[in-house]
């Protein structure tokens, strides 16, 4: 039998926990007790802070595509603030699925495992959108 890939691991255990929220809609997340209620509750954040990372980074991208716009006006071969963003954040992905992974090795096999899989992709996750953000605000503030 084949070992499983990191990346597929990261991806099983993230659908599982997506197969929870699908289970179990009605967990109160500020009083969560069981395993399973915990990791449904650090998966639901890793998607609200996945939600607004998105919109962090499409606008983000916007942001970058004026700045591509300006700097083009002046010379075009100062043009490529959109394709660095992007280029970074493909890196910073990969960085936070196998940062993540590896945090899951604290209890890897366990029922705590999707916990703080899914823990450390919200937190890193939080961190990244606060990155983008600071594209979004004026040179010198």
């Amino acid at each position: 039998m084949r070992p499983i890939a990191p990346v597929t691991a990261l991806l099983l255990i993230v659908s599982t926990a997506s197969a929870f929220a699908q289970e179990q809609p009605e967990v109160n997340c500020q009083e969560a007790v069981t395993q399973m209620d915990l990791n449904l509750c650090a998966h639901r954040d890793f998607e609200a802070a996945d939600m607004e990372l998105n919109s962090i980074y499409r606008q983000a991208i916007a942001a970058m595509q004026a700045t591509d716009k300006e700097l083009g006006d002046i010379n075009a071969a100062h043009v490529g603030a959109v394709g660095a963003l992007k280029k970074a954040q493909r890196a910073w992905i990969g960085y936070r699925d196998g940062q993540c992974e590896l945090a899951g090795f604290e209890a890897r096999g366990g029922s705590m495992e999707p916990m703080l899989v899914s823990g450390c992709l919200a937190d890193l996750t939080r961190k990244r959108t606060a990155e983008l953000k600071e594209l979004l605000e004026p040179a010198g503030n």
